[in-house]
This record gives structure tokens, C-alpha cells and sequence, in this order.
């Protein structure tokens, strides 16, 4: 990619929203647009369509979460979404993740990780590790949360394709999913990019809730003896 990579910072504080505009054009990403709340976030997407949005989740007026959901329910040309949060198991956190976010950042976040994080996401992948993803999952869908939780039927993956998507769940990236079932990458990238497709899924974070969500994956780690219906 040779375009320059296009940011819209959302924040309330002033603070925040400085140091990482700083921090993001000394490493030659242009941050194309700022807002203070969800209204203004929207707006500034439809105004200037950045490739990622960095989103806080407690804003006035209207919030990060509403804010993320409205955009990425939008046209077929939508950001990548980052939230920002305080703490790494905000309720709302998940919420975001579900509604279709790339995945998360805490705000002390290193200026090394900040500008690797939206490089990461505008290349297309999740940003969320496995063992955040692990908390997430166990805190909030065993215990009907409120939370806008993705329901998926599995019946229409194919026994290679559910193994992949367990082994997803777990964290395994696609060179290490490649290993392990002793395929050519590209032929694992192939099985995830199907998964998605058959779940109508935007990315490999919302994969790995659907597998816990679903019971192909237990929160505590392991895989359950899941098979497609006939």
C-alpha cells in the first residue's frame, strides 16, 4: 500500500488526542480528522473516510460503542475501528467487538504499539489477543450479559473449516494454524476467508466470539467435541 494511511482520532480529551496525533504523524500516518464525541466521529468518517478510526468509548452526547456501531453498519466503505479504552475488561469492550471493531487498545499504550495497531488493522487483521479474548468471552457471555452478542449457526462449515475456526479461537495465527494442520498458508488463508463468509463475519475478532459463543471453544481454553448439523 503507497497511499498514506488516513486516522480519525476520537477522544474527549484534548490530551489524548494530541499525543497520539503526534505520535502518528512522526511514523507518516496522517490523522485526517478529530472528534469529541460519537456524533462528530460519524460525521468526520463520512466527511474525510479514514482507513481507521480510533475510537474512545466514553464520550458525551453520544458514545464510542453507538458511535462504532452506526459507522460500521454504514455504506460498504468503512473504516477499520480501534477502541480506546482505560481498562482492559470494559463491558462495553465486547459490545464494540461484536458490533464489528477491529479490536482494542488500552490508552497507555507504547507509541511503538499504537502505530503497529493501525497498520495492523488497515492490512485487514484483528488486533486482540487471545488471552484478552479468552477474559472477554468468560465474563460476559455466560452470564447473559446485555452485551450485542453475534448468534451464528455452524452447520454450514465443513469439518476442516470448524477445526480451523477452534484453532483460531485459540490465538493461532495463520503461519501457525498453517503448521499445525500441515497446509500451505495460503490454503489456511483460504478456510479462514470461507469461514467468514459462511458466518457474514467481518473479521478474524469476530470469529473467535462466535466460536465461544457457539460452544466450539470453552472459555476455559479448550476445544468441545462440536460437530456441523446434517
Amino acid at each position: 500500500m503507497t497511499e498514506p494511511l488516513r486516522v480519525l482520532l476520537a477522544d474527549d480529551q484534548t490530551l489524548v488526542r494530541t499525543g497520539f496525533r503526534l505520535i502518528l504523524g512522526a511514523d507518516g500516518i496522517d490523522v485526517v480528522a478529530e472528534a469529541t464525541n460519537g456524533t462528530e466521529a460519524i460525521e468526520g468518517v463520512r466527511r474525510t473516510r479514514p482507513d481507521v478510526v480510533l475510537m474512545d468509548i466514553r464520550m458525551p452526547e453520544m458514545d464510542g460503542l453507538e458511535a462504532t456501531r452506526r459507522i460500521l453498519t454504514g455504506d460498504l466503505d468503512t473504516p477499520r475501528v480501534i477502541i480506546l479504552t482505560t481498562f482492559d475488561l470494559d463491558r462495553y469492550v465486547y459490545a464494540a467487538l461484536s458490533a464489528g471493531a477491529s479490536g482494542f487498545l488500552l490508552k497507555d499504550v507504547t507509541p511503538e504499539q499504537l502505530t503497529a495497531a493501525v497498520r495492523t488493522v488497515r492490512a485487514g487483521d484483528a488486533l486482540l489477543a487471545p488471552a484478552i479474548t479468552r477474559r472477554l468471552v468468560k465474563r460476559f457471555t455466560q452470564r447473559g450479559s446485555d452485551t450485542a452478542a453475534l448468534h451464528r449457526d455452524l452447520a454450514s462449515l465443513t469439518p476442516r473449516e470448524l477445526e480451523v475456526l477452534g484453532l483460531l479461537a485459540r490465538g493461532l495465527s495463520n503461519a501457525e494454524l498453517a503448521a499445525h494442520l500441515h497446509l500451505a498458508e495460503a490454503t489456511v488463508k483460504t478456510h479462514v476467508a470461507r469461514i467468514l463468509a459462511k458466518l457474514g463475519l467481518r473479521d478474524r475478532v469476530q470469529a473467535v466470539i462466535v466460536a465461544y459463543e457457539t460452544g466450539l471453544v470453552s472459555a476455559g481454553g479448550g476445544e468441545n467435541a462440536r460437530q456441523p448439523t446434517e
